[in-house]
């Protein structure tokens, strides 16, 4: 009888901590400038919005894992019209973000090839001192 007692709370302890844990939580900063650097990726599949993407031929941004809100990425506020809006040397584009960079800090963005190209030749395999921003 004592046991089944403390297994009952027990589980009940694993429950709580197992649905407490789970991916960053962080607003998204829609309008907020920052500076950081960017790369780029060629991967065709499917993106982390659950939809085929082709980086080689489509402009698309990944983003830091960090802003990732919902264990269902398919679902999660980023995929509902989020874009990045990035400038560098003096060229600007806005990308939608289709896909997460679990690799990228915070304010590091991966872009497609396509896009990156839009700003430099890939062969410079890392842009830094670049200012974007989550747009809608």
């Amino acid at each position: 009888m004592r046991l089944s007692r403390w297994s009952g709370v027990l589980a009940t302890a694993v429950v709580g901590v197992a649905l407490g844990t789970g991916p960053a939580r962080a607003d998204i900063p829609i309008g907020q400038p920052m500076s950081g650097k960017a790369t780029y990726y060629g991967d065709k599949g499917y993106g982390a919005c659950g939809t085929p993407i082709d980086p080689t031929a489509q402009d698309l941004a990944a983003v830091s894992a960090a802003w990732w809100t919902s264990p269902n990425p398919n679902s999660d506020p980023l995929c509902q019209g989020v874009a990045v809006q990035v400038t560098y040397q003096g060229r600007t584009i806005t990308v939608p973000v289709r896909d997460k960079c679990p690799s990228c800090a915070s304010t590091h963005i991966d872009l497609s090839e396509a896009a990156f190209r839009r700003l430099a030749p890939l062969e410079t395999g890392v842009i830094t001192g670049l200012a974007w921003k989550f747009v809608r």
